[in-house]
């Protein structure tokens, strides 16, 4: 279970906007890290939020990764790569289903956990 959690505060503009909540006032201000096809976006900001313990979260969303299709966003902890959420656009051609979002979601995650996992196979075989 993450040491945080993320509440959706807004989306407009091509901004994505959020509220990192961490466990008490004395939590320390989290790793965020914002995926797209395991690709790292770097204009990710943290700022202070409105109580202690919590930070607002801002994300542009880069034009050239808007496109046809299910374009899905994955925001995770970054010390312990944890998923706090995630968000998807949706272009082009009308989707017949929402299934296409959850399965490319599903494939971020997998490929998350797969990295884990080797880096904790690599962690455990060290003397």
């Amino acid at each position: 279970m993450s040491n945080y959690s993320l509440t959706k505060t807004g989306f407009q503009q091509g901004i994505w906007e959020g509220l990192v909540s961490g466990k008490g006032p004395d939590a320390p201000q989290p790793e965020i890290v914002v995926t797209h096809q395991q690709d790292r976006l770097s204009d990710v900001q943290l700022s202070d939020g409105p109580e202690r313990g919590q930070w607002a979260l801002r994300i542009p969303v880069p034009a050239d990764r808007i496109g046809d299709g299910v374009q899905t966003f994955l925001i995770q902890d970054g010390r312990t790569d944890e998923t706090l959420g995630h968000f998807a656009l949706s272009g082009g051609e009308a989707l017949a289903d929402d299934i296409l979002t959850e399965m490319q979601l599903l494939r971020e995650e997998l490929d998350m956990l797969k990295r884990a996992f080797r880096r904790h196979c690599l962690e455990t075989m060290q003397p």
